[in-house]
């Protein structure tokens, strides 16, 4: 089977609906818009959230409480399986090294997570460590250094 070779299944592709072209197409004189009002009319748009005139239900709910979303700390994440891809020549693993290498996109709070395995020993400067990364680096002779 190739992409070029695939057909649709009968009745999955539908013609072009063609409106305003006379009443025996049956999307003649309103073209489809039904009667008048505001969405009859060209260039019209109703806003999200309007309900016709009632009180809408964003409205109506109440706004109270916290959140915390923008005072929240932003953690690039890496596995203790992915330090295990780095270059041999790599002793100290810290944020902007991972960024040079591609493993993670922003210098930002790095945390190390303990998914794979480690074969070799690394000093790794994070702001967190889980409970199985800090052990895994440090079973091998590593060192896990919060910063």
């Amino acid at each position: 089977m190739r992409l070029h070779t695939l057909k649709n299944v009968k009745g999955a592709v539908h013609r072009k609906k063609r409106i305003g072209c006379g009443e025996g197409c049956g999307h003649g004189k309103t073209s489809a818009r039904g009667g008048k009002g505001q969405t009859a009319r060209s260039g019209s748009s109703i806003r999200p959230g309007f309900e016709g005139g009632q009180m809408p239900l964003y409205r109506k709910l109440p706004h109270r409480g916290f959140s915390n979303y923008e005072f929240r700390t932003n953690y690039a994440i890496i596995n203790v399986g992915d330090l295990a891809s780095l270059d041999e020549k790599v002793t100290e693993v810290t944020a902007e090294t991972l960024v040079q290498t591609g493993l993670i996109r922003s210098d930002t709070a790095l945390k190390v997570l303990g998914d794979g395995g480690i074969s070799r020993s690394l000093k790794v400067k994070a702001k967190k460590f889980s409970k199985s990364a800090k052990a895994k680096i440090e079973k091998i002779g590593g060192q896990a250094i919060i910063v």
